[in-house]
């Protein structure tokens, strides 16, 4: 049983998670962080919130982490990569941007030529915090350019860059439309299975507690 109550507050908890996100994705787009306020920027308190910010991409730099898009909210889907961009501003802070999505063929910069921007822009999207190490995103190589994670201060690192956000930005694709990388691709299915574990937790706990009913009746009837 107790199982069962913790699934309903795991469902509780989720169903909470689930429209804070939605909020946040649905607001209107606000400055992002400043330099000053990096050290603050957490999850529970800014992660998908939408900001904005304007630079200019640091092409020469951009990094390619594998991924696997499904359910996409554009034409391309399947294996591929994620294009991460310096975007630096004009105080020379830098903020990586996950530009979107490009099939494996298109990982080099140089096949998607009519996709690089020049000059300043603005960027708008969700923010997002760094990526840590699962079974589907394991650790990074940067020796071999492999990258499965992303992760903005592995990047930065690697790239030697300075004065790096440690979150990024996914961009909703608003200012390369039709074009790779395709943006507007930030993933917020997140499973809800709580209410089927509870379901069955509690129809355990039934069943188990009607065989032992069913038990003690029966001794009692051989005992009477």
């Amino acid at each position: 049983m107790k199982l069962g109550f913790w699934q309903l507050d795991r469902l509780e908890w989720k169903n909470e998670l689930i429209a804070r996100i939605q909020s946040r994705m649905s607001a209107p787009s606000v400055p992002a962080p400043v330099e000053a306020e990096w050290p603050k920027v957490n999850a529970k308190t800014d992660e998908y919130r939408r900001v904005r910010v304007t630079g200019t991409y640091k092409h020469e730099y951009e990094v390619a982490v594998f991924t696997v898009l499904s359910k996409p909210k554009g034409n391309l889907s399947g294996q591929g990569y994620w294009i991460l961009t310096p975007l630096v501003q004009q105080n020379g802070s830098v903020i990586i941007v996950n530009r979107g999505f490009v099939p494996l063929a298109y990982r080099d910069a140089d096949t998607r030529k009519h996709g690089l921007l020049a000059g300043q822009v603005t960027v708008t999207g969700p923010l997002r915090m760094p990526e840590q190490a699962n079974w589907f995103a394991p650790e990074n190589v940067p020796s071999h350019n492999n990258w499965y994670r992303r992760d903005p201060a592995e990047i930065a690192k690697t790239l030697k860059l300075k004065r790096v956000a440690p979150f990024l930005i996914d961009s909703d694709g608003t200012i390369n439309p039709s074009k790779l990388p395709q943006g507007g691709e930030t993933r917020v299915d997140f499973p809800n299975n709580h209410l089927g574990y509870a379901i069955t937790w509690f129809g355990l706990a039934a069943a188990l507690a009607g065989v032992f009913l069913a038990f003690a009746w029966r001794r009692l009837s051989e005992g009477a």
